[in-house]
């Protein structure tokens, strides 16, 4: 199997948001809600260089897997860290080695945009992701999120 990982274009959009809904189906803080996926979706890739991008894999011309990368100014850090956010790849093409294609490829980014620290969120119960996060070289922290949210 031949897997390309690139950034993502505009026209993998039906593709992402698709994987978005397989992502968000499992997770029980997000809803499916394709048209504030896609809206998201093309903030990031209209401008998929500077401080944020996408990164698919592709296989045989079809996107089966994403991952996204946001920058934010740490003050722990004094410098530049990244929020990884929306790491899946499709049900179908999972255990073959393309998740962890993505992640090299998000950290490859990462130092390029010179990021100190990658951060993410999962979901506590998603005992196979935090397995896969942690034989990546990822550590648990004490942490915890919270959140508010509004609408405009």
């Amino acid at each position: 199997m031949d897997v390309k990982i690139r950034n993502a274009r505009f026209d993998d959009l039906n593709a992402m948001a698709a994987l978005l809904g397989e992502l968000f189906s499992i997770e029980e803080d997000f809803a499916v809600d394709e048209q504030r996926q896609r809206r998201g979706l093309e903030l990031i890739v209209s401008d998929c260089y500077n401080s944020h991008c996408i990164k698919v894999a592709e296989v045989d011309g079809q996107v089966v897997g994403m991952c996204t990368i946001q920058t934010l100014i740490s003050t722990a850090e004094g410098g530049m860290v990244g929020l990884l956010e929306d790491m899946v790849v499709t049900s179908s093409f999972r255990g073959q080695g393309i998740g962890h294609l993505l992640i090299k490829h998000i950290e490859a980014w990462a130092k390029e945009h010179k990021v100190t620290r990658l951060q993410l969120l999962a979901d506590r119960t998603n005992f196979s992701a935090l397995d896969f996060y942690g034989a990546m070289g990822w550590d648990p922290t004490r942490l915890i999120c919270v959140r508010r949210t509004w609408k405009h």
